[in-house]
């Protein structure tokens, strides 16, 4: 079991993984197996446990992106853990193939209101009913003839936020046809990547760092 999971970072109350695009974060309507499933026969099966074994959700990524996912594998780091990802405590960048060239990194800042219905959010430029602020900041870290690669430090964690941004400023995710991308990827993956997530450990208090790879959609630009 181990070998389907990319994992990067274990411990007693932790465990990280590099996450394949098309792996569920968590269970949905396609009934297919999500992560923490995987997870938890992978625990049970290396340190023969038995009984049940918990594996709680810190945090979620989209299903077509890749990088980092952190899970809990007790109730106390995921407590603790929930807690600094809703206050904002950890940093998290990533990386992201978008369309067209892009010449300088900025600040973007825009209102993000998400439709339910059709699991995408609607940006503004100014405050409306409802819509949540979203910001990141990013930089230009290589650009090609019809792509540009960014390095992404989000500000605020909103319903497909870098889509959508990225988008709304005329250059979508490559593969992200659901936000305007000219074609999607064959594995129907988007070149959207969680590459790096720092925080302070939920019990040891130490600074962990953790990188994953990127796929290999990303080697020409790297």
């Amino acid at each position: 079991m181990g070998e389907l999971l990319d994992i990067l970072y274990e411990d007693n109350h932790l465990i990280a993984l590099n996450k394949r695009a098309g792996d569920l974060v968590q269970g949905d309507k396609t009934g297919d197996k999500p992560l923490p499933d995987l997870i938890k026969t992978y625990i049970k099966d290396k340190y023969n446990k038995p009984g049940n074994v918990f594996c709680g959700v810190i945090h979620r990524l989209d299903r077509p992106t890749t990088g980092i996912v952190l899970f809990a594998r007790t109730s106390k780091g995921l407590e603790r853990m929930n807690a600094a990802f809703k206050n904002r405590e950890t940093k998290k960048q990533y990386w992201a193939l978008v369309e067209g060239k892009i010449e300088d990194g900025r600040d973007l800042q825009h209102y993000l209101k998400k439709n339910s219905k059709t699991n995408k959010s609607t940006v503004f430029k100014r405050p409306e009913p409802e819509a949540k602020e979203a910001l990141l900041s990013f930089k230009v870290l290589n650009t090609g003839d019809r792509y540009s690669l960014v390095e992404i430090d989000l500000h605020t964690g909103r319903h497909h936020q870098i889509r959508a941004q990225f988008s709304a400023i005329g250059h979508p995710v490559k593969g992200d046809v659901k936000y305007g991308a000219r074609r999607g990827e064959r594995d129907k993956s988007i070149c959207l990547h969680s590459r790096n997530l720092t925080f302070e450990h939920p019990t040891t208090k130490e600074l962990v760092n953790i990188i994953a790879k990127t796929p290999s959609t990303f080697d020409p630009f790297i």
